[in-house]
């Protein structure tokens, strides 16, 4: 009746059982171990800390660089840069704090502890975001129809030097922006400054070689196109967590069928999927067993593998399952409500 153990759970699976998803409730966190609660867990942004610290500092070194070169070539797109530069630290120094505040214990009144933190942090940096992109614009407008001169040859020193930082920052990045908003946040933003930086650098050589000026003012344009459409992203991602859809790895019908496939369940009904933070995603449901295998077999057969499955082919590593025998719904026997964590 057993089929192959599953290494992870030390839990056999059901010959019936339907094997991982191919649609990817994926290895993203496959291969982690149990943990029955949330406490030290790390999350998604605290695992790539100093990443982001690296980051942090390339960041504020190339935004200084970035504000004495506009000041010197009267470049408003290579300030526009700058600015977008000086956002994107801000937005990695509150992953940073809000990293470390989410790892603060949880309590009887804060049962999650300050995980959400992080995913609040990521909403004040999309706002931020896209409140730069509309300045930007505004100015880059305001700015049409004025004659102003542009020094083209320290605007593309510091357009260059922000574009080289840029791409280091991206490849420090890159591993970790799958797993955490904030990280993922970061990430884009690096990825718009590189963008920003390239366009500067195109204006630069174009006013260098022909002397149009007004061509800075499309290159500010660009950079706040840029960021706009990187800030909406970015915020939709955070709605979903906040609203509390299901985990885009996780397809919830799918599970539902694979916890029907384990023998002696007869319904799973009441199911919830919903992600505490970045890397943290949570399910609860409950699960009805028929009375001759809860009373051949007992619950707990039935729960280690129920846990297995969601762990091994959905990598959900908080699950809360309630499980009760059939009779239970005509009035009669006694439900066992057990929490997992698995």
């Amino acid at each position: 009746m057993v089929g192959d153990m599953n290494d992870e759970c030390g839990v056999g699976f059901s010959d019936a059982h339907p094997g991982r998803p191919s649609s990817g409730a994926s290895a993203a966190g496959h291969g982690h171990s149990h943990d029955h609660g949330l406490q030290g867990a790390a999350t998604a942004t605290g695992k790539h800390r100093r990443r982001l610290v690296l980051v942090l500092a390339i960041t504020l070194t190339v935004f200084a660089v970035q504000v004495v070169g506009a000041v010197v070539s009267n470049s408003l797109s290579l300030l526009a840069d700058a600015g977008h530069m000086l956002t994107d630290a801000t937005g990695v120094a509150i992953a940073l704090i809000a990293s470390l505040v989410a790892a603060l214990p949880a309590t009887s009144k804060r049962t999650f502890g300050y995980l959400r933190v992080e995913v609040l942090a990521a909403l004040v940096n999309g706002i931020v975001l896209g409140v730069i992109a509309v300045v930007i614009f505004v100015q880059a407008v305001q700015r049409f129809g004025d004659q102003v001169e542009v020094h083209s040859g320290p605007m593309l020193v510091a357009a260059v030097i922000g574009a080289l930082a840029n791409l280091v920052s991206l490849l420090v990045l890159r591993s970790g922006q799958k797993e955490s908003l904030n990280v993922r946040g970061a990430y884009l933003e690096v990825l718009g400054d590189l963008l920003g930086s390239l366009a500067v650098i195109i204006a630069g050589t174009i006013i260098l070689f022909t002397g149009w000026n007004w061509v800075d003012q499309v290159a500010s344009l660009l950079i706040a196109v840029l960021i706009l459409p990187r800030a909406i992203s970015l915020l939709r991602e955070v709605v979903d967590v906040l609203l509390e859809a299901s985990p885009r790895h996780l397809d919830v019908d799918a599970a539902r069928d694979h916890m029907l496939a384990v023998p002696g369940v007869v319904e799973v009904h009441d199911v919830h999927a919903w992600t505490i933070t970045s890397g943290v995603p949570a399910f609860s449901a409950h699960v009805t067993v028929s009375d001759e295998t809860w009373n051949r077999l007992g619950y707990h057969a039935v729960l280690d593998e129920l846990r297995a499955c969601l762990h091994e082919h959905f990598d959900t590593e908080h699950a809360t399952l309630q499980l009760e025998p059939e009779s239970h719904g005509a009035g009669t026997g006694r439900a066992a409500e057990t929490g997992v964590h698995g």
